[in-house]
């Protein structure tokens, strides 16, 4: 919409037909323009079938985007020691967009803002009650359960496989439709690589995702008296971790492809109920039909290998044989989730590649 001082902003836009009729707050004037409303004195192009929006971005393209591309160009060259327009040197034309600074350089300035902008939305009181609240909870329903009562822990180990694979999946499921129109922007005026930007998003979205999680695992098992071997109760950190991570790929590769958070949503509800069904705790013996949803379940994996955890070489003796004859090996669950995790993210990714610019 506007690149430049701040200074000439209103100056700009009085320029290209957006002159505010009477006094009024800079801010609020462009907080408008950018929503695409328009007051009377240039309301008169939406009657000519150009809406605000598209009348302020031909009108960037015609006068803002040369200056800015010229500007970036040059300083790139005054950065490469370019800058005395020696016989070696290229011209301006020939850098433009994201082609003017390095991967890393974009990733590193990226990563930066998704951390910002990730702390804000992670850590609200909120998002704390909707985790400690359901810890403390099931920490308080499982209290001191003893490693005989395996009928119990089962079921307490099936509820953390669900809620973290639900919560997981559907808080990713809107992060790329609430980011699309930004994302098509900044990509349109080469601000930056595809790849710089997914792999920024992905990294910024460790720590704070995960933070969460372990929280969380340490309060329930505390509170639940799980398997107090410490190697167990590291374990079942990184299963945990790893699981919400896989999660996280699902929901961000379904919000990739619908790109509309209503539609997401549905069908992460009716693929999060699949899992559900499918995930080793309800039915064990499956119809043969069936069998690709058990073993396309990322919940089914996630279960098995907290079951291995806390039952580590008491699988026979403990667990009933119907809970363990024909079930998935932990290195084929660990396997699975590693799989899993590389592919939801590709196929986010490249459904990233299909968004407009």
């Amino acid at each position: 919409m506007y690149h430049g001082p701040g200074r000439d902003a209103m100056d700009y836009f009085a320029s290209v037909g957006f002159a505010p009729g009477f006094h009024v707050n800079p801010a609020d004037f462009m907080l408008d323009l950018a929503n695409g409303f328009a007051q009377a004195e240039y309301s008169d192009r939406a009657a000519e079938g150009v809406s605000v929006k598209q009348s302020l971005i031909a009108s960037y393209a015609r006068e803002l985007a040369p200056k800015v591309k010229a500007a970036i160009g040059a300083g790139a060259h005054v950065e490469n020691g370019h800058a005395g327009g020696g016989a070696g040197e290229q011209p301006l034309e020939s850098c433009s967009g994201s082609g003017c600074t390095s991967w890393t350089n974009q990733f590193a300035i990226l990563l930066r803002r998704s951390l910002k902008e990730r702390r804000h939305e992670t850590f609200t009181s909120l998002r704390l009650f909707q985790i400690i609240a359901p810890a403390l909870v099931a920490g308080a329903m499982w209290w001191r359960s003893t490693p005989l009562e395996v009928q119990d822990r089962m079921g307490l180990l099936f509820f953390i496989s669900i809620f973290w694979g639900v919560f997981a999946s559907f808080n990713a499921v809107f992060a790329f439709p609430q980011e699309r129109p930004v994302l098509a922007r900044e990509r349109a005026s080469g601000m930056y690589s595809l790849s710089s930007y997914f792999m920024a998003r992905m990294a910024g979205d460790l720590p704070m995702e995960l933070a969460l999680p372990a929280a969380f695992t340490v309060i329930v098992y505390l509170m639940a008296g799980l398997n107090p071997a410490p190697a167990a109760f590291a374990l079942t950190l990184v299963v945990i971790l790893s699981y919400v991570l896989v999660a996280e790929g699902l929901g961000l590769a379904i919000g990739a492809l619908m790109m509309d958070a209503k539609r997401a949503s549905t069908l992460a509800t009716v693929i999060m109920l699949a899992y559900l069904l499918t995930g080793g705790f309800y039915v064990h013996n499956v119809p043969i039909f069936m069998i690709w949803a058990k073993y396309s379940s990322f919940t089914y994996y996630c279960y098995r290998l907290l079951i291995a955890v806390q039952y580590s070489g008491h699988l026979a003796q403990l667990l009933p044989l119907e809970s363990t004859h024909g079930e998935a090996g932990t290195w084929t669950c660990v396997a699975a989730l590693v799989a899993m995790f590389f592919g939801y993210r590709l196929l986010a990714y490249f459904a990233l590649r299909r968004v407009r610019t």
